[in-house]
C-alpha cells in the first residue's frame, strides 16, 4: 500500500501544515515558513503542496493548501504530492477520520497488469482516527476499484464468481451459485435470457454471512461483466467502458467487505446476477416477451436495457425474505449521468427515514448522493400492449426514474428498499483516487448500517 498509516508515533516524521486560502498568518507557521511561502507564491490555494527546506537545505516540512474548504478528501492529494518518507500532520485535521481515509485512498494504484505501485509514504495516524475502520474502508474501496478496473477478459462471470468466493473465504461466508440452464429450473428466466448468448454461462451468485436471527440486510448488485447491447448493439464507442457494467456488483462486494470485517450484527445476503450481454443465434431479441421470477411478463423494447432484467429476478428473490434493509446498486442508465454527471449518483427510495439518513451520511463522509423521485405517473411510460410491462419507454424521457420504477415492481414486501444508479467510474483523477473504477455510495451506506446494526 503506497500510504501506510502508523499508529505508533514515527520518530523524525516531517510535518505537513494545512493552510486555508490566504491563511498563512493564522496557520501556526514559523515566520521563516511564511516568508518561504510568500517567495514561492503560495497562499493556501486548494490542492497545492509546497516543500519547505530547513536551514541546511534539506526538506523540513510541507505546506498544503486547503483553499476555501473543499472537504477532507482533498487531503488525498498528499499521497502523490509528498516526497517518499515519514510524515505527520502538524495539527490535527478538522475531521481526522476522513483525513486518514483520504490519504490511503489517494495512494491507490491498479497494479494487476504491471503498473508500478510508486513511492511509499508512512503517515502518523491522526489523533481521533480509528485505524481499523480506516483500513476496512480502504480495503473495500480498493477491492471495488480493482474489480471494475479489470477487463472482461479476466472478469467474466466465472471470474466474478471467483472474486465472491475469495471474499467469502476471508470472512467465512457461504456461497451458492445457480448456473446455466439451472436458472430456468429454479425460476430465474430473465437472468438466463440475458446471459445465455455468452460462452460464460449466466449465474446467480448468492453469498450469506452472519448469525441466523440477526437483522437481515440484503445487497443486490448488477453483474453484467460486459454489455454489447445485445442485438440492439452499441456503437464501438459505447463499448469502450463496458467492462465497468459490473460496477454494481463490485460496489456491493465492497460494502459487504466493510460489513463483514466490522463483524456487524446482521444477517448479510449478497445477490449478484452475473452475465454477459452478448450476441449469438440464441440471444434474446427486441419484441420478445420474457417471463420473470415475480410472474410479471416483460416485453423487450430494447436488449440494451438488460441490467433491469437481471436485477428484477434477483430483487424478487431478495424480497421474498422481507429484509430489514434491501439495497441494489447498478450502472443502470445513461440518463442518470445526463442528469447528475459521473460523480453524483442518484438514489431512489420510498422510505423517508432511510432517505434522510442517506442524505446525512453522504454529507458526513463526503460520499456524494442525490435523491431522485419515484414519480409514479411515469410508470405508464413502461406500458406494453401484449405484456405486463415493457423494459423501456418509447419517448426516451426520465430514463433513470422509469428504470427505478421498473425495479420497484419487483419489490413489494420489503419496507426499506433503495436503488442506486451509479456510474462506478471516475473519468478524471481526483485527490482521493485516479481516473478509473470507483466506489460510489458505499461509504455512506456503511455509516448507516453501522449505526443501525453495529
Amino acid at each position: 500500500m503506497p500510504v501506510e498509516l502508523v499508529e505508533k508515533k514515527l520518530q523524525g516524521a516531517l510535518p505537513v501544515h494545512l493552510v486555508a486560502r490566504d491563511g498563512l498568518e493564522t496557520a501556526g507557521l514559523a515566520p521563516s515558513m511564511v516568508a518561504w511561502a510568500r517567495v514561492n507564491g503560495f497562499s493556501g490555494e486548494a490542492g497545492r503542496t509546497l516543500a519547505v527546506p530547513g536551514e541546511n537545505g534539506a526538506l523540513a516540512a510541507a505546506l498544503f493548501g486547503l483553499g476555501d474548504g473543499d472537504g477532507a478528501l482533498a487531503l488525498g492529494a498528499l499521497a502523490k504530492a509528498l516526497p517518499e518518507g515519514d510524515w505527520h500532520f502538524a495539527f490535527v485535521p478538522a475531521d481526522p477520520q476522513l483525513a486518514a481515509i483520504a490519504l490511503v485512498l489517494g495512494g491507490y494504484v491498479f497494479t494487476r497488469y504491471g503498473k508500478k505501485p510508486g513511492k511509499t509514504l508512512r503517515f502518523d495516524l491522526p489523533a481521533g482516527a480509528d485505524a481499523a475502520r480506516v483500513r476496512r474502508i480502504a480495503d473495500a474501496v480498493f477491492l471495488t476499484r480493482d474489480l471494475v478496473n479489470t477487463p472482461t477478459s479476466d472478469m467474466g462471470p466465472d471470474d466474478l464468481e471467483a472474486a465472491v468466493r475469495t471474499l467469502a473465504e476471508v470472512h467465512k461466508a457461504e456461497v451458492s451459485v445457480i448456473k446455466g440452464d439451472d436458472l430456468l429450473v429454479r425460476n430465474f428466466p430473465m437472468i438466463h435470457a440475458v446471459g445465455r448468448a455468452s460462452v460464460g454461462a449466466p449465474r446467480l451468485i448468492d453469498m450469506t454471512w452472519g448469525r441466523q436471527g440477526a437483522p437481515k440486510v440484503t445487497l443486490v448488485g448488477k453483474g453484467v461483466c460486459f454489455d454489447t447491447g445485445g442485438l440492439d448493439i452499441k456503437p464501438s464507442s459505447g463499448m469502450l467502458l463496458m467492462k465497468k457494467d459490473m460496477g454494481g456488483a463490485a460496489n456491493v462486494l465492497g460494502l459487504a467487505s466493510m460489513i463483514m470485517a466490522a463483524r456487524l450484527n446482521v444477517r448479510l445476503r449478497v445477490l449478484i446476477p452475473a452475465v454477459e450481454n452478448s450476441i449469438a443465434g440464441n440471444a434474446f431479441r427486441p419484441g420478445d416477451v420474457l417471463a420473470s421470477r415475480k410472474g410479471i411478463s416483460v416485453e423487450i423494447g430494447n436488449t440494451d436495457a438488460e441490467g433491469r432484467l437481471v436485477l428484477g429476478d434477483a430483487l424478487a428473490l431478495a424480497d421474498d425474505e422481507e429484509p430489514q434493509l434491501l439495497i441494489d446498486m447498478a450502472t443502470l442508465t445513461g440518463a442518470a449521468r445526463v442528469a447528475l454527471g459521473p460523480d453524483l449518483p442518484p438514489f431512489y427510495t420510498g422510505d423517508e427515514v432511510l432517505a434522510s439518513e442517506l442524505a446525512a451520511a453522504s454529507a458526513a463522509v463526503e460520499d456524494p448522493l442525490w435523491r431522485m423521485p419515484l414519480w409514479q405517473p411515469y410508470e405508464a411510460k413502461l406500458s406494453s400492449k401484449i405484456a405486463d410491462i415493457n423494459n423501456v419507454t418509447t419517448d426516451g424521457f426520465a430514463g433513470s426514474i422509469t428504470a427505478a420504477l421498473f425495479l420497484k415492481r419487483f419489490v413489494e414486501r420489503t419496507a426499506s428498499w433503495a436503488h442506486f444508479d451509479i456510474f462506478a467510474w471516475s473519468p478524471a483523477e481526483r485527490p482521493h483516487g485516479p481516473a478509473g473504477g470507483e466506489a460510489q455510495g458505499i461509504r455512506a451506506l456503511e455509516r448507516i448500517i453501522s449505526k443501525r446494526f453495529g
